[in-house]
This record gives C-alpha cells, sequence and structure tokens, in this order.
C-alpha cells in the first residue's frame, strides 16, 4: 500500500469491509421473493444454513446486529421486567437505549470484568423475582467477543456456568455474537460449543466476515416465528432481500476460518504500535487492538486526528484509548505501512 495520506489505511473497525467480487456476482445473480411472504430462496438459504452452522432450529436474516438484540430482549421478556446485562456490553452502550425504548426493560449492569461475562454468582445476587415491589428479572445478555474490553474472548466454561445458572432460575441467556466467529477461531473450537449453552445468539456477517449488509438471529422454531412478527414492527420486514443475503451466505461459508489472518495482523499491529515511543498497546485477543496513548501525553481524540493527516484511520475508545480494528481488506503490508505512518506523527 502506497505510503500516501490520499491511500488511507481504514482501521476504524472490522464494518468498514467491502464486499469480493464473488459477493456481488452473488448478488447480481441471486434468486430472488418477497421476504415477508418467505418466498425469497436466497434468505431462506441463509436462514437455514446459519441455523445450522450455530446449532439453533431456526434463524432470522436482519438488517444488523443491533435489530437482532432488539429482537432477542423484545421476544424473551415482558414488559417492564429486567435485563442483566454486562455492565460494558454493547447492548448498554452503543444501541441507543433500545431495551427500554423498544421493550421497556429496565438494564442490570453487572462488571464482569476479565471474565467478559458475569460470573454464576453475580447473576444469583443480581436476579431478583417479580414481587409487589420488584420487576422481576427477565433477561440475561451477554456478549462475545466483548468489544469494549477489546475484543476478548469468553471462556466456554465460563458460558457453560452462566447458562447452566440461568436455566436453574428459569431466565433466558441472550448472546450478543456479533464476532462470535472470531471468539470460536480464537479459542479453537467450533462455534456451537458456545451457542449450545444460550437461547438465542445474534451474529453479524457485515463484519470480519465481510458480506456487505445483515446479520442473523438464531434461536427455537418459537422464538424465531416471534422475532419475525417483531422484526416487521420495527420496519425490519424486507422485500427481496436475496440481493443482501447472497453475500451473507458466502461470508458463512468461505470468511471464518480466515479470521485467524486478522488476528495475527492484529497481534503484529499491537508489536508494532507498542514499540513507539509513549504507546502502550494491549495484547489482542482477536482483531481488535487498544492502544494507550497517555504516555504520548496525547488525547483519544488528537492520536486519532494525527493519524488521519497521515491516512491511518482510528477510533478514539475513551479519553486516552485509541481502538485500531483489522480485518480481511487489511493485510500484513498495510499493517506495516501503518505502523510507520502512526510512528511519524507520535
Amino acid at each position: 500500500m502506497s505510503d500516501d495520506a490520499d491511500a488511507p489505511i481504514d482501521l476504524r473497525s472490522d464494518t468498514v469491509t467491502t464486499p469480493s467480487e464473488k459477493m456481488r456476482r452473488a448478488t447480481a445473480n441471486a434468486p430472488v421473493g418477497d421476504d415477508v411472504y418467505g418466498e425469497d430462496p436466497s434468505v431462506n438459504d441463509l436462514e437455514a444454513t446459519a441455523a445450522d452452522v450455530l446449532g439453533f432450529a431456526d434463524a432470522l436474516f436482519v438488517p444488523s446486529g443491533t435489530m437482532g438484540n432488539q429482537l432477542a430482549a423484545r421476544v424473551h421478556t415482558e414488559r417492564g421486567e429486567e435485563a442483566i446485562v454486562e455492565a460494558e456490553s454493547h447492548v448498554v452502550n452503543y444501541e441507543l437505549g433500545g431495551f427500554a425504548q423498544h421493550s421497556a426493560l429496565q438494564t442490570r449492569p453487572v462488571e464482569a470484568g476479565e471474565r467478559v461475562v458475569p460470573s454464576p454468582a453475580q447473576l444469583r445476587e443480581a436476579h431478583h423475582a417479580e414481587s409487589l415491589h420488584r420487576p422481576g428479572t427477565g433477561l440475561v445478555a451477554i456478549e462475545n467477543t466483548h468489544n469494549a474490553k477489546g475484543g476478548v474472548v469468553a471462556d466456554v466454561a465460563d458460558v457453560a456456568a452462566l447458562g447452566d445458572e440461568a436455566s436453574a432460575l428459569g431466565v433466558p441467556l441472550h448472546l450478543d455474537g456479533a464476532r462470535l466467529f472470531n471468539a470460536a477461531v480464537a479459542a479453537g473450537v467450533d462455534v456451537t460449543a458456545y451457542t449450545e449453552h444460550v437461547d438465542s445468539a445474534s451474529v453479524c456477517l457485515s463484519k470480519g466476515l465481510g458480506a456487505p449488509v445483515g446479520s442473523v438471529l438464531a434461536g427455537s422454531e418459537a422464538f424465531v416465528a416471534d422475532a419475525r412478527r417483531a422484526r416487521k414492527l420495527l420496519g425490519g420486514g424486507m422485500r427481496q432481500a436475496g440481493l443482501i443475503a447472497a453475500p451473507g451466505r458466502i461470508a458463512l461459508a468461505e470468511n471464518v476460518e480466515r479470521l485467524a489472518d486478522d488476528h495475527a495482523n492484529a497481534e503484529r499491529l499491537a508489536r508494532g504500535l507498542d514499540g513507539i515511543d509513549g504507546l502502550d498497546a494491549a495484547d489482542p485477543e482477536t482483531n481488535i487492538v487498544l492502544v494507550d496513548t497517555s504516555g504520548a501525553t496525547l488525547g483519544a481524540e488528537a492520536l486519532v486526528e494525527r493519524c488521519r493527516d497521515v491516512g491511518v484511520l482510528a477510533s478514539a475508545f475513551g479519553r486516552e484509548t485509541v481502538r485500531f480494528c483489522t480485518h480481511l481488506d487489511v493485510d500484513r503490508d498495510a499493517i506495516d505501512d501503518a505502523v510507520a505512518r502512526v510512528a511519524r506523527v507520535v
């Protein structure tokens, strides 16, 4: 990649990936129908494939991961109940208070620390039965990988223990698995090692998997049937959606194992940035690198602006933390180029 600000290296997020030529051809040639009537063969194929891969009875194609999470909350709960959520999770910090707005839920945040998911003891402590004074716990929601913690991978045993406790308490467990395949690849397990312990899961196709649009929400047949109605309510009923579902089918089939390349590039990026005076890069577990800028007496926004000036795009993630995210559109050479550019401006 050219050492030229006109050729930016975009490390803001893995949402910036562009569809491959194969995906574009699939869009052009996709057989389509009206998905609201259940008649789009490309959507039906994607949903069946996703359900099988994720180990659930059924799945639903949705425009975004946020919608998937919101539909899960809507279906699993009754209005006025309480949702136990990890304190730094996406559903708390990046979904515009959707649990409250769409499902009339009160959230009870639990700080899981390095565990990523709350422990069974934390769940028992936070859980409340419905009473004259208490709303009652209606849902537990977790995230894997955990974005705000730097793409950290949940331990399968921790998810299993939490799932057992939630089941014992009679509370459904939803997994925000926007980057669930990153977690499975990093942990060296099949994705079902996680999903077998939860009642529903949403997975993004448009991040590291490289599809242009969409996520899938998976669960039981009854759950997905209710989610389909809720999707219509929220304006997510799509018509000839096979045009965007077809690339998603390719993403699931071809782009899972290659996530390991993104993880290796993230490690290379972290080592390079950590070698720059004043920057302290955390060791990444997947494709997200968090960099502490305090040693350079730079705020996160200031570093992001300096990086932008030399064609490296990153995201401020707090006052003194910058996030860099690797993905399939950034190869090893681009990683080295990015480190060199950042070094010039720190």
